[in-house]
This record gives structure tokens, C-alpha cells and sequence, in this order.
């Protein structure tokens, strides 16, 4: 049976779990793949502290370049993640004819065309099934499993930070900021969770969920991200009402030879399947030409459920080792080759939730109204809670059908200077 040598770089919470997936799951993978996977070595700056692995004697390195320039090593590993030294090693793998798995989302967002050129010049493969939706292989899916329809759409949940404090503002009526504190104390979100809460991680899925699907990949600048920091417990309870739950949803879709990317906090209906992504999972809807809606489902991070794809790519990689090719040697590029164009942001058809402090006085509404009807921006459902004359603004919740997102940007501008509102409107978008 062929042996193909594994070595990891970054021996942290997932590298961790792949070396372990591998050292108890060896020889049920060579039975299932016809090759024999060898861990050889395991490259990180601390190999003192103790991940829970019994890790062979002489395997831990701190040098990665020895991991890398080791003769038996044909697969590297790379979950170290970030952009710089994680970077330079990927580069310098596929540059020694090695090919590479990698779980870094923030690394094929910004670098991915730099990458995915390095491996195609030296006919290795390059594997990432674990850098969008952690144990969810939606990554497989868009390469392989739809391979044969034109993909319409891909709308994802794909941040279990986010969703976590989203579902526990809904179920339990609680502030941003106590769920944040709470999802910290848990380790569901970090220290500093702007990467998380702004909606950055996200954006990143998104936009390689645009390369696979669609051969275009955006930078993280052209992408208009919102994400949920200045979410109101008043909103989240408005949704309800009209029938909704508000997700932090990643939305990638073709229209002709445009394709709209975008992150934002997203109304969708109750009876929505996305809508019943709870806590910390993470799903990813995909519309195809021939397939109708899919919908993929699972942990979007965490030890296991990320080293389990991992590992998935290690073996799809081993087998085409051991029958002497790669993807790129059979001519199947990482990325599509379609020849399309980003949406403008402004361009974009949506429903919208808009919700307005409106002075409570005689006529104030229908100033409202007016002006998004001046905008081609039409009401479909309103909501205002009871208020006396003089006692201040009332909050007013508004659904509207499709509108230009232009449009109804002009319009709340317009709304803002006429003098009937005493804060700046909420703009959600909807499903």
C-alpha cells in the first residue's frame, strides 16, 4: 500500500485535533483510501504546553522550514492561520512541490489568486474545505457536488459567534452587550470580537464562496459588510412580530454578468429553513440551476468538527498522490473561470425593514411615507406602538417590497433632514 507523509504547521486547537484525527483514525482512512497516511512531523513555537495528544517521540519541531524540506512529506498542513508567517509558508510548500491543506479563511480572501497561481505553477494541489463552515462541506459542494449546475445563489449563516448572540437576544429578550459578555465567558467569542461582531469573518467566507461559485473573488474593500454591533433588542422583538428572526447572513448571488457580495443583518421568515440556524451552528443555503434550493448544515468551528474536514482534504489529496496526479494535472483550476463583475452595492433589489422615531405629532407618518413613495420605495406592512401627543418620538417599523437599495439610501436621507424624525433610521435588509 502507498504511504503518504503528513507534516502540520501549528499545533493550536485544530492542528491538534487533525494530528489526533490522524494518529487514531490511521488505519481506518488507509481502508477507506486505499493509501496509508503517515504523520511525520508537527511544526509550532510551543511544543511544551499539552494539547491532550500522544504525539510520537521526536515528531514536534519548532522549525517549520524542517517540516517543510522533509523528504517523506508530501502533504503540509497549514493552521497557523492570519496572513503573515502563515503566508510565507504556504508559498514556500507549494514552491517545494508540496501540496497543501489549509483551514485559513483570512489568507485565501486576500492572498487567494496569489496561492492558488503558486499551486497551479507547480502542479500541486491546494485543499481548504475547512475555511468556510468549519465541519460543513459546503467548499465540496460548490467544487464538486454541484459542479454541474450554474449557481444562482449562496446565502450563509456562517458565523456561530454572531448566530449565538442573535438567538439568545430573540429567545431571551437580552441586550447586545450581556450576550457579547456572556458568549466571552463561554469562548464563543474573543476578547476583541470586532472580527466576529462586524461582520469581517463573514465577508471573508463570502468572498471565497464567490471565487468557487462564480470565478470572481472581491477584495474585502469592495464588499459592503454590516454586521451586528448596533443590533437593537428593539428590532430583534419588531422582527418577531412581523413574522421574522434576524440572522447575520453572508449573501453571494449572479445576476447576468454581475454577482452581488455582501454581509448584513438579514429579516428572514420563520418558516425559512436558515431561519432555524440556532445558537453556535452554522448553515449555508445554495440554489442551483438544476438543483433547486440545497441546504448544508452543522458546526461551523471548533476542534473536531474543523479537523474532520481537514483531514477529509488529506485524503482526497493522498489519493490522488497515489495514482501519481493532482487537480491541476487534470486540468480542474481551484477557482471557476467566469468572467463576471461586482454588483454595485446601490444596484442591489431587496425587501427592507426600516424602523423610524418618528415625533408624535399630526401628519408626521405620512411625511414618511411620501417621501419613500417619491422614491419608488413602496410599504408592504407597518407597525407603531401607542403614544400620546407631545410625548416624544414613537418608534415605527416599516416592511417594504423590492426596492433599489439606492433608492431607499436616498429616501432615508431625505427622511432624516425633513425634521419628523429624532434619530437615525434602522435599514435592515430581508429574505
Amino acid at each position: 500500500m502507498n504511504q503518504i507523509g503528513v507534516g502540520i504547521l501549528g499545533f493550536g486547537t485544530v492542528g491538534a485535533g487533525v494530528a489526533d484525527g490522524l494518529l487514531r483514525h490511521g488505519k481506518i482512512m488507509a481502508e477507506r483510501l486505499g493509501v496509508e497516511i503517515t504523520l511525520r512531523k508537527i511544526a509550532d513555537l510551543d511544543i511544551v504546553t499539552d494539547r491532550g495528544v500522544a504525539v510520537p517521540s521526536g515528531m514536534l519541531t519548532t522549525d517549520a522550514g524542517a517540516v517543510i524540506a522533509d523528504a517523506g512529506t508530501r502533504i503540509v498542513v497549514e493552521t497557523i492561520g492570519g496572513t503573515g508567517i502563515a503566508k510565507s509558508l504556504v508559498l514556500e510548500a507549494l514552491n517545494a512541490k508540496k501540496c497543501v491543506v489549509t483551514a485559513n479563511k483570512k489568507l485565501l480572501a486576500e492572498h487567494g489568486r496569489e496561492i492558488f497561481d503558486a499551486a497551479k505553477a507547480n502542479g500541486v494541489d491546494i485543499y481548504f474545505g475547512a475555511a468556510v463552515g468549519g465541519g460543513i462541506p459546503i467548499i465540496r459542494v460548490l467544487r464538486e457536488g454541484l459542479a454541474g449546475n450554474e449557481i444562482e445563489s449562496v446565502h450563509g449563516i456562517l458565523n456561530g459567534t454572531c448566530n449565538y448572540i442573535l438567538t439568545r437576544m430573540e429567545n431571551e429578550g437580552l441586550p447586545f452587550d450581556e450576550v457579547l459578555r456572556d458568549a466571552q465567558k463561554l469562548g464563543y467569542a474573543e476578547a476583541n470580537p470586532s472580527l466576529d461582531i462586524d461582520g469581517f469573518d463573514t465577508a471573508h467566507k463570502a468572498c471565497i464562496l464567490s471565487a468557487l461559485a462564480y470565478g470572481f473573488q472581491p477584495t474585502l474593500d469592495q464588499v459592503r459588510v454590516e454586521g451586528i454591533r448596533d443590533l437593537s433588542g428593539e428590532d430583534v422583538k419588531y422582527a418577531a412580530d412581523f413574522g421574522y428572526r434576524i440572522k447575520l447572513l453572508a449573501c453571494v448571488a449572479r445576476d447576468g454578468d454581475e454577482v452581488e457580495v455582501g454581509v448584513h443583518p438579514t429579516l428572514i421568515p420563520f418558516s425559512h429553513m436558515l431561519a432555524n440556524v440556532n445558537g453556535v451552528f452554522n448553515a449555508a443555503m445554495v440554489k442551483g440551476d438544476m438543483s433547486g434550493y440545497t441546504m448544508y448544515y452543522g458546526h461551523g468551528a471548533g476542534r473536531l468538527p474543523t479537523a474532520s474536514t481537514v483531514i477529509g482534504d488529506i485524503g482526497d489529496i493522498a489519493r490522488n498522490l497515489a495514482h501519481g496526479e493532482t487537480r491541476y494535472e487534470r486540468g480542474a483550476p481551484a477557482y471557476g473561470e467566469g468572467r463576471v463583475k461586482l454588483r454595485s452595492a446601490g444596484d442591489i433589489v431587496s425587501k427592507f425593514y426600516m424602523r423610524f422615531m418618528v415625533a408624535d405629532r399630526p401628519g408626521a407618518f405620512g411625511v414618511i411615507a411620501s417621501v419613500l413613495g417619491r422614491h419608488a420605495v413602496s410599504i408592504s406592512a407597518a407597525s407603531q406602538k401607542a403614544g400620546g401627543v407631545g410625548e416624544g418620538p414613537v418608534p415605527v417599523a416599516v416592511l417594504s417590497h423590492e426596492a433599489k437599495t439606492a433608492d431607499v439610501e436616498a429616501a432615508l436621507d431625505e427622511i432624516r433632514e425633513s425634521g419628523v424624525v429624532g434619530a437615525d433610521p434602522v435599514k435592515l435588509r430581508m429574505i
